[in-house]
C-alpha cells in the first residue's frame, strides 16, 4: 500500500502530540512506548520508523509540549490590551482550566521534579527547550529593560509553576481555586 508523501510526517506529528499529552498527564514513566503508540493507533513495531530511542521520543514530546503552551500563552497575550500581555498570561496560567488539565498545560508545572531528576543525556535537550520557552515569554513580561523582564519572568513563572503544582495536589476545587487566586492576585499587584 502506497502512502502519500506527507503521511510519515503526519503520523510523526500525531505520535508527538499524543506523547506530549501523555507525559504531562502521567509523567515521564507514563509515556511508555507501547502506550504512546497505542494512543496513536499504531503498533510498537512502527516506533523505530519515527524515533531512535525512548529518549528521542521524550525530548521531542517535551519540545511539542513547550511549543503548545508557548503558542497558547502568546495567543492570549496577543488578544490583550497594549501593556497588559503579562497580566493576561498570569490570568490564563493560574486559571482552574489550566490547573485541571495537566495533559494540555505547561510541562514545567506538570513535570518539574521529574525533569530535575532526568538523566545526564536528557539535561541538555530539556535546558534548550526551557530556554526557547523563556525567550518567547520574556517578550510578554513587564519591564523596560531586558534585565527587568528577566527578573519579572523568573518571579512570575516560578510563582505560577509552584502555585499550579500545589493546587493540583489539593483534593477539592475550592481549595485549588484559593491557591490560584492568591498567587494571581499577588502577582497582579506586584509588578
Amino acid at each position: 500500500m502506497r502512502y502519500r508523501p506527507q503521511h510519515k510526517v503526519e503520523v510523526h506529528r500525531k505520535i508527538l502530540k499524543d506523547a506530549a499529552r501523555r507525559v504531562r498527564a502521567e509523567g515521564i514513566a507514563g509515556a511508555a512506548v507501547s502506550s504512546v503508540m497505542r494512543d496513536s493507533g499504531l503498533t510498537n513495531g512502527g516506533f523505530y520508523k519515527h524515533f531512535g530511542s525512548k529518549d528521542d521520543l521524550l525530548t521531542e514530546s517535551l519540545s511539542e509540549a513547550f511549543r503548545e503552551i508557548a503558542d497558547r500563552l502568546a495567543q492570549i497575550a496577543q488578544k490583550s490590551k497594549p501593556g497588559t500581555a503579562w497580566k493576561a498570561v498570569v490570568k490564563a496560567y493560574l486559571s482552574p482550566e489550566h490547573c485541571n488539565h495537566a495533559e494540555s498545560g505547561c510541562p514545567l508545572a506538570a513535570l518539574a521534579p521529574e525533569l530535575a531528576r532526568a538523566g545526564h543525556a536528557m539535561k541538555a535537550p530539556i535546558r534548550r527547550e526551557m530556554i526557547k520557552y523563556k525567550r518567547r515569554m520574556l517578550l510578554l513580561m513587564p519591564g523596560r529593560r531586558a534585565a527587568d523582564k528577566e527578573r519579572a519572568f523568573s518571579a512570575i513563572f516560578s510563582t505560577m509553576i509552584g502555585a499550579v503544582a500545589i493546587a493540583r495536589i489539593l483534593p477539592d476545587q475550592a481549595a485549588r481555586a484559593r491557591v490560584l487566586a492568591s498567587a494571581r492576585d499577588f502577582l497582579l499587584r506586584s509588578f
